[in-house]
């Protein structure tokens, strides 16, 4: 079954592309006619795209890996970390860190450097520094909050990265590329598709269109990480029971052999009172 229909993502002007004159002969394939000067994305195509891209995604979550999310324009960035903050994933809505995937350690350093000043400000020294250098390591841990705060937790690459409109995005969807990292995107009009491994044609501009498209995306990887949590639990369960299993079986063992035993001392008490009738 479908996870959007025609009509939700009628509603949510999903369909509305770019002026004739801005658009990417690219997307052609994806665009269902021109209306009043402006072409019309063909929702049925972009209805696949989507459980295309949420199948893959939720694969993703489900194998314990994660997903970047990349919108930090100014209609999608609350949006989008509102809505990504409910699955644990990492995103950037604030400007876009050059090198952030190419040069990854450079990045972790930064992301040291946040959480050292965050021990140091626990730490009985910080009494000791004035108000002026408090001030300034202070001024310095908000400016690495803004840039890294979502993201100080990613301690590896992230196996994928879904972009909100890869044209504003193309230093991030250029990093990924040159890393072999999988891009899932939102494609308007006037964009290229070739630069993005899982299309999803769209309007990337409003507001409701973006809210429907990455609430999917989120659903996908809620539902990818509930499958891996009720697998490990299983997987858990089983083991215990297979614990419990061998335990029970080693305890019948040596129940056995128990019983072995004595009933090897008692012939051993029968036959020497045999003996001794005998002699008699």
């Amino acid at each position: 079954m479908p996870r959007t229909n025609f009509q939700d993502l009628l509603d949510a002007g999903v369909h509305f592309g770019h002026l004739k004159r801005k658009w990417n002969p690219n997307m052609e394939p994806y665009i269902f006619m021109e209306k009043n000067g402006i072409h019309i994305i063909d929702l049925q195509k972009t209805i696949v795209k989507i459980d295309e891209a949420a199948k893959a995604i939720k694969q993703i979550a489900k194998s314990g890996r994660r997903i970047l999310f990349v919108a930090t324009k100014k209609q999608a960035k609350d949006l989008v970390s509102d809505l990504v903050k409910s699955t644990g994933m990492p995103y950037v809505t604030e400007r876009w860190p050059g090198g952030m995937l190419t040069n990854f350690p450079t990045i972790r350093k930064a992301v040291k450097k946040m959480n050292s000043i965050d021990k140091m400000t626990k730490d009985t020294s910080w009494d000791n520094l004035s108000k002026r250098e408090k001030l300034q390591i202070t001024r310095q841990r908000a400016k690495l909050e803004k840039m890294l705060g979502s993201i100080a937790d990613l301690s590896r690459l992230p196996a994928a990265l879904f972009v909100v409109d890869v044209m504003k995005e193309r230093i991030a969807v250029r990093e990924a590329q040159r890393l072999g990292i999988p891009v899932f995107a939102m494609v308007d009009t006037n964009s290229n598709p070739e630069d993005v491994d899982f299309v999803i044609p769209a309007n990337d501009d409003a507001s409701q269109s973006i809210k429907l498209i990455v609430g999917v995306m989120c659903d996908a990887i809620k539902e990818g990480l509930n499958e891996r949590k009720n697998e490990k639990d299983k997987e858990d369960s089983d083991a215990e029971s297979a614990t419990k299993s061998r335990r029970k079986r080693k305890e019948n063992t040596e129940d056995k052999d128990l019983e072995d035993e004595k009933d090897k001392d008692q012939d051993g008490e029968n036959k020497s009172d045999n003996d001794d009738d005998s002699e008699k």
